[in-house]
Order: structure tokens, then C-alpha cells, then sequence
């Protein structure tokens, strides 16, 4: 039986699923040569060629494709052997949180010096995305997410409702009447959101700025940009902006709690959970 360093296979898949050697060091984090060098490797412990060397990109072979799904097969294995194994491990250790950027500066992190007294032995990491980590790849551990997540292997419970409204600064409002509004709103990436998809169903001039950030909006609309829509709790954030009663905002968001079912075995994770639950539960959005 031929030795096999499993760890090539790694570079294998990501090479094969990037298609070029850039591509693969970027989501591997090593230099290009390391993935040329450890597939190079890989192809003279197993005595077959994998990729054909092209000018611009490496090619699976007939027999790298034949390959292929057996080394995603086994790269899903490796992370479920990790999860298991974390779930195994005690209350020390990090956990790593990935939530909407606002959630995590407006009500995580003034809450985290109360967060350690419970969790004594426990490193959190928060990371603020914009994008849905994926906890399949171990981006995260636990994630807070504006919709139910449509895998069905993923643990979710629902965890806070937000309401939204339609919002303006004192000082615009005071000396603007409704038909003379100028709207600020998501940019194009976040189009779809619910909050923004209500308020391009309004009648009003196009939108005259944009972001996706939601402490930016609400800076621009306190500043006399224009009016827009953000979630009410914002208001205990930003005293100077006003609720706009009519129109209003229909919008109801639900924050689910999202956990790999292999982690909630983890004590530290599950430890984590449930203080973000009962955090929740004490009506901080």
C-alpha cells in the first residue's frame, strides 16, 4: 500500500476546484509554488497523473476527475472528524461567532465583558460578515442570521425579532415636507433584502445614497442625506433620528441562532449558545 501524505490531497481539491494555481494558494493561504510543489508530490506517491499543465490554468485529467469526488468525500469526512472531536473537548478553548457586522458592534461587543464572567475559559472570536459563514467549512462555530438557513443538517432555533421603520434626522424632517424626501438605501448587492425591496415600492425620487452598512446609513441619514429604513432598535444608538410613522414600515425580521449539529455536543459551544440566547431574551433588539 502506497504512503500517502493525506494533506496533499487537500491541494489536490483545491486546485482542482480553482482551476488555476493562484486561485487555490489565495484559499489555501500558501504561495502558488507550494501548491504546485504538494500536487507534484501527490502525483509520485500515486504513480498518476492528475492535472494537465495548460498556459493559463491546470486541467483535471480523466483520471483526476475520476479522483475528484472521492477527495471531497474525504475532505467532508476530515471536518466532520473535527467537529466531533471539538464536541468531545471541555469548556476551554475559542469559539468563533460570525453575525451581521451591525449586530456585532451595536450589541455583541458592549456586552462581552459580561460575556467572559460567564465564560471564564473561553476565547471568542467575533467576526462581523456580510456574507453567510459557512459552518460546514468551519468559518464558524455558531452563527446569528437574518433568515432560517435552508440547509437541513443545520441546528437553528429563532432568537429575536427586529422590527424595522422608516427613519429621518430631526432637522430634515422639521424643514422638509413628505414630497420633498430624498431616500438613502442599500446598495446593489442587498437589493433583496425585505427592509429595501419596501422601500423601492414607495413613491419618491431615486435613491441618492447608498451603502451596506447600516451604522453608515444611519450616520448619513442623521447627517440630512435623506431618509431610509433601519431596524427601530437602532434609535437607542442614534437619539437624533426620528421614527416616520406614515408610512409604515411593515417589515419583521426574525435572528435565528445557527450551530453545526456536530458542535452542539461541544460544551464550550453549547456553553456559548446559551448565553447568547438568554443575552436575547433580555430585549436587547
Amino acid at each position: 500500500m502506497k504512503s500517502i501524505n493525506w494533506d496533499d490531497i487537500r491541494y489536490f481539491l483545491a486546485l482542482a476546484e480553482a482551476g488555476g494555481l493562484s486561485a487555490a494558494a489565495r484559499t489555501l493561504s500558501v504561495e502558488h509554488s507550494t501548491v504546485a510543489r504538494r500536487v507534484d508530490m501527490l502525483e509520485r506517491e500515486l504513480e498518476v497523473k492528475l492535472f494537465d499543465r495548460l498556459p493559463r490554468r491546470w486541467r483535471l485529467t480523466e483520471d483526476g476527475q475520476n479522483l475528484l469526488e472521492l477527495a471531497r468525500q474525504m475532505a467532508s469526512q476530515a471536518q466532520s472528524f473535527t467537529r466531533i472531536a471539538d464536541g468531545m473537548s471541555g469548556l476551554s478553548g475559542s469559539v468563533r461567532i460570525s453575525t451581521p457586522p451591525l449586530l456585532a458592534s451595536l450589541i455583541l461587543a458592549p456586552h462581552l465583558s459580561e460575556l467572559r464572567k460567564q465564560l471564564p475559559y473561553i476565547e471568542l472570536e467575533l467576526v462581523g460578515d456580510l456574507q453567510n459563514a459557512d459552518l460546514h467549512e468551519r468559518e464558524a462555530d455558531i452563527a446569528l442570521r437574518m433568515r432560517r438557513p435552508e440547509q437541513p443538517d443545520l441546528a437553528a432555533r429563532p432568537l429575536a425579532k427586529l422590527q424595522y421603520g422608516l427613519y429621518g434626522g430631526h432637522d430634515y424632517l422639521a424643514t422638509r415636507s413628505q414630497e420633498q424626501w430624498e431616500y438613502v438605501g442599500y446598495e446593489r448587492s442587498m437589493q433583496s433584502a425585505p427592509q429595501q425591496q419596501w422601500l423601492n415600492t414607495l413613491p419618491q425620487s431615486p435613491l441618492v445614497f447608498r451603502s451596506n452598512d447600516l451604522n453608515v446609513l444611519a450616520s448619513a441619514i442623521v447627517g440630512g442625506v435623506g431618509v431610509g429604513v433601519l431596524p427601530c432598535f437602532m434609535e437607542r444608538f442614534y437619539p437624533q433620528l426620528q421614527h416616520i410613522l406614515e408610512p409604515a414600515c411593515p417589515i419583521v425580521r426574525e435572528l435565528w441562532l445557527v450551530i453545526h449539529p456536530d458542535l452542539r455536543r461541544s460544551p464550550r459551544v453549547r456553553k456559548v449558545a446559551d448565553a447568547l440566547i438568554a443575552l436575547f431574551e433580555t430585549g436587547v433588539i
